[in-house]
Order: C-alpha cells, then structure tokens, then sequence
C-alpha cells in the first residue's frame, strides 16, 4: 500500500457537479469531471510507488437532490467496499425556495456517520461562491450557512473538505460552462487540484488557484446577445423543469457503477 495514497478504491456520490457536467467526455464518451481526474492522479500515484492502480466507480447523477443521493447512492456505494468515498450534493436543494441548509446538513451528516462507521474516508465539498451567478446569487446567504455546516460535520468526524468557496480562481466566468451554474475543463482540473489538498496531498501543479491573466472587456452589446441566449437556452429549459417537478437525470444510470481501475493517465 503506498504510504502517500493509501486508498485503494474510491466511489464518488452526488449530483452533476460530481458526475462531471460540462467537462470533456473520455474515450466511452463519458464526461471525465474533477472526480474522475482525481482518480487518474491518485492512480497514478500509487503506481509510481509500485502498487495496483486505484480502483473507481462513479454513481452521481445529475439533477439529485440531497436526500436521493444519501438514501439511493450511498448504500450502493457501501455495497462496493470502498476505502475513500467523496459525498457532495446539496447545491440542488438550495436552489429551491425551500432549500433549509440546516435541514441538508443533518441529512448530510447522518451520511457521514454511516460511512465512518464502517472506516471510509470521507471527502466532502463546500459550495462555490455564487456571488457572481445571476440566477443563483440570492443563495449566497444559504450558501455559506451550508458551508459552515460542513466544516463543523467534517471536524466532528475526521472528514476532509474541498474548500470551493476558497478558490480564487473560480471567480473568472472563463472557469464556467454556458449554463453559467456548471464548470468548464478547466474548472474540473482545478478543483480536482483542490480535491489533492483537501485530502492532505500535493497537488500536481503549484499553480492550481492561480488566477487567469486578465480578459479584454467584452462590449456591452456582446454580453446582452450572450444573456438572451443564456436565458433561451438555459434558464427557461431549468425553470420549465422545476414548474414540472422533473430533473435533468430522470432515467439516467451511474456513469461507471462498477469498480474497475484507473488507467494512470486517464483524466
């Protein structure tokens, strides 16, 4: 067992942040997401130290509220034995009007109790800052009550915590897909990066939080054309979806629901 990576089977759960949206398939024409590319570096870490590659499944969905993803995927993934399990979800729920982040940080926490119980490791997430998201500003204040809930469930239970909120360079629109809620390729290999620290490793690249160098401004004129189509072709399909109670992952299965190892270059 190496004594840098020590897990040898991780499982991610969540919704589409951990299912890896927005970002660039892989040769299956799978979407690869920071999950993934935590895996491949992990992977080839322990290889380096001359031990098997690291073994991954990946159950999140995208569209999951808080409560499916601990009642549905959460035992699917105790059911494969994993040594390290990332649990992230919540950012779903809180875009509703009834999103209660106390509420979802006692569902959260029941969660990782049970995964500590049988000796997982657990590497949760704080939310992004959405400060700068047009639609989702007005949830900053739940937010950061949220984070706040998962620093203190993490500390009550040995879990580790990728601090999203903390990253500066998730501020620059470039990190974010058209959707402007999802990141782009870039933004998953940096919160990947930041996934590396969180679990107590370094990252592979120095410079992971580094800010982009800074953009022309873009005309007034050009950000307006891009707002309409934003609102044509995201925010209504979104809302239209809530007004109906359906999400975006009806009827869709896990991405890799086995285990099976990480080619240490796959990302």
């Amino acid at each position: 067992m190496s004594a840098e990576v020590p897990w040898s089977r991780y499982v991610a759960v969540g919704d589409s942040f951990s299912e890896g949206l927005w970002d660039a398939p892989d040769d299956d024409g799978r979407l690869v997401g920071w999950t993934d590319r935590l895996a491949a570096g992990l992977s080839a870490r322990r290889v380096a130290a001359g031990d098997a590659p690291l073994e991954y499944a990946n159950l999140a969905i995208r569209g999951r509220l808080l409560r499916p993803i601990v009642v549905d995927q959460v035992p699917a993934a105790l059911a494969l034995e994993p040594d390290l399990v990332s649990l992230v979800g919540g950012g779903n729920d809180l875009l509703r009007p009834d999103g209660d982040p106390n509420r979802l940080a006692g569902i959260l926490e029941a969660a990782v109790v049970r995964l500590r119980r049988e000796g997982i490791d657990v590497l949760l997430s704080t939310g992004f800052d959405p400060r700068h998201g047009a639609m989702i500003r007005r949830t900053r204040p739940k937010v950061a009550v949220y984070n706040t809930e998962i620093w203190s469930i993490a500390r009550r239970h040995g879990a580790h915590v990728v601090d999203i909120w903390g990253m500066r360079s998730l501020v620059d629109e470039r990190m974010w897909a058209e959707d402007r809620i999802h990141l782009t390729s870039e933004g998953h290999a940096r919160v990947a990066q930041a996934a590396l620290l969180a679990l107590g490793l370094a990252p592979d690249d120095p410079d992971w939080d580094d800010p982009l160098a800074a953009a022309p401004a873009i005309p007034r004129s050009q950000r307006a054309r891009a707002d309409a189509v934003w609102l044509r072709d995201h925010a209504l399909p979104w809302a239209t979806r809530r007004l109906r109670r359906r999400s975006s992952g009806d009827n869709r299965a896990p991405k890799r629901p086995l285990p099976a190892p990480v080619d240490a270059h796959e990302d």
